[in-house]
């Protein structure tokens, strides 16, 4: 009974966690150095909520910039069960091969520690782009509606552009939060800190232009 409430209360640590990174980042991340069986399998579920939130706002994304409305075989509820499907895969995607850049970035640095420790400082830094699914994208829907997934729609002007804005100001805090990660993690001073990052955005950028050759 005493360990069932132990493993409990450690999931639940971890919940508490996922808002916790967007006001204290660093708290979160130094618990993230307990990289033992227990406590990976005690944050795995946020982890796992994580990844399919943020990969349902990068399909919103492509779902828009694909303007899928314009195609006939799309109507709402098919885009929507798309977006939901694509989600998920996307949002797959982007954490093992961020993880995978942020451990090679690690490893050209020093002591990388596991992959899946990596992985999770990923899935944990990227908590702000949820909020593009909570607050930008209600507010997109409610104004232009299904305009919004439509070439030459209604969703321009200064509205769209402040949500455009918005949207890279997520994105931009959920890079600056993997920083903060990797020096609070392994608690390296501030040129290996840089140094594995800029190592991780070159590893991903070569992902990325990869990728974009071959599909």
């Amino acid at each position: 009974m005493a360990a069932t409430e132990t493993i409990e209360m450690r999931e639940r640590a971890w919940w508490l966690r996922v808002p916790l990174v967007l006001g204290d980042p660093r708290a979160v991340f130094t618990a993230l150095r307990d990289d033992s069986r227990e406590a990976a399998e005690a944050r795995q579920e946020p982890v796992t909520a994580i990844v399919f939130l943020t990969g349902v706002a990068a399909a919103l994304l492509a779902a828009r910039h694909g303007s899928l409305l314009d195609d006939r075989d799309f109507d709402p509820v098919l885009v929507a069960v798309w977006v939901i499907a694509a989600g998920g895969i996307q949002g797959l995607f982007d954490y093992w091969v961020a993880g995978a850049a942020v451990f090679a970035g690690l490893s050209g640095f020093g002591e990388a520690g596991r992959y899946r420790n990596a992985r999770h400082l990923v899935a944990f830094a990227s908590v702000p782009l949820i909020l593009s699914l909570l607050v930008v994208w209600p507010i997109r829907l409610a104004v232009f509606g299904g305009d919004v997934f439509r070439a030459g729609g209604s969703d321009h002007g200064a509205l769209a552009w402040a949500l455009d804005i918005a949207d890279a100001a997520l994105l931009v805090w959920a890079a600056g939060l993997v920083f903060v990660g990797i020096r609070v993690v392994h608690q390296w001073d501030w040129r290996r800190s840089i140094g594995a990052y800029v190592l991780a955005i070159g590893v991903l950028a070569a992902v990325a232009a990869g990728v974009r050759l071959f599909t």
